[in-house]
């Protein structure tokens, strides 16, 4: 067992309408081999069991502290709500519907040195909690990512893996709403370091089944594809707007950043042939997260001609 002078990780939990899945992470956590631990969750608003179930384990663990919003935040500002209220010197996020493996904070902060995160594999279980026989590496490039770029247009290092540096939260919130919150939070985090990975499954991730839509009629199908191009595209140019704003200007990928941000500005013959030059000279960084052939990425750069990402 981990001595209590050992640094305090907070782990924080973002709820709502948990109640089929919340019992077995929250057991997971306080079966964690690491002792040293505050673990803050925050509800918003569940209309479910979930609000008892919590003040249950509040109940009967000290260490555990549990927030109801008064008003629904959505999951970013949950987060980032329970990220605030933390205390210790290193944060673990948390969902509410996986299951820790008992040595994961143990092992993550043995290792995570002087790295502003570090991050694990984890093991895939469906709905029921029945092993799939697969890891998220092997449908994910999970790496170390090392620089701002790593982060230009996606990353695969999740929040349910990572352990990350109090100061890194410090300078990440607050947490952009269009972002999610594990891809914000590890693109500041290459600002100080690299984003550490470690191939060992730590965590039991979760599967849900996918909801089932009915079929809309093609007319109206074809005005949906459209609006929801235009929203991307919208969502696209803001995210680059944000990377380039937060990358601070002692890095030299901050210049990199504001001339992709100015090649997504419109689809003009000269900025489709800007940001694809950007991404042939830089494919090793952007693409990272992608398991992709020399050829993959080049295919893929000659796309950004024709359409943003």
């Amino acid at each position: 067992m981990i001595p209590r002078t050992y640094p305090l990780i907070s782990v924080v939990m973002a709820t709502f309408n948990g109640e089929q899945f919340v019992v077995e992470q929250l057991d997971s956590v306080f079966k964690q081999t690491f002792s040293n631990i505050e673990v803050i969750v925050v509800d918003d608003c569940s209309t479910d069991n979930t609000r008892e179930i919590l003040e249950q384990y509040q109940f009967h663990y000290s260490t555990m502290r549990v927030v109801i919003n008064d008003t629904n935040l959505g999951y970013i500002k949950n987060f980032e709500k329970g990220m605030l209220l933390a205390t210790g010197d290193f944060i673990a996020p948390c969902d509410q519907d996986d299951i820790w493996l008992p040595e994961k904070l143990e092992k993550l902060m043995a290792q995570i040195k002087d790295y502003p995160i570090i991050y694990s594999n984890s093991s895939l279980i469906n709905e029921q909690g029945k092993d799939l026989n697969q890891k998220l590496s092997d449908v994910k490039r999970l790496t170390t990512f090392s620089t701002p770029l790593n982060y230009s247009i996606g990353n695969s290092a999740p929040g349910h893996a990572m352990l990350i540096n109090r100061k890194v939260i410090e300078w990440a919130i607050p947490l952009p709403q269009s972002i999610p919150h594990d891809y914000w939070i590890g693109f500041v985090g290459t600002f100080s370091g690299s984003v550490k990975f470690i191939d060992e499954s730590l965590i039991l991730y979760r599967q849900h089944r996918s909801n089932v839509f009915g079929v809309t009629k093609v007319k109206n199908r074809k005005i949906q594809r459209k609006t929801i191009k235009n929203e991307e595209q919208f969502r696209t140019r803001l995210r680059m707007s944000l990377l380039f704003e937060k990358c601070p200007p002692y890095l030299k990928e901050k210049q990199i950043f504001f001339d992709l941000m100015r090649s997504y500005e419109s689809f003009s013959l000269m900025n489709n042939f800007k940001r694809m030059l950007l991404f042939f000279a830089h494919s090793k960084e952007i693409l990272a997260f992608k398991n992709r052939s020399v050829i993959r990425r080049w295919v893929y750069c000659i796309k950004m001609f024709y359409q943003i990402v």
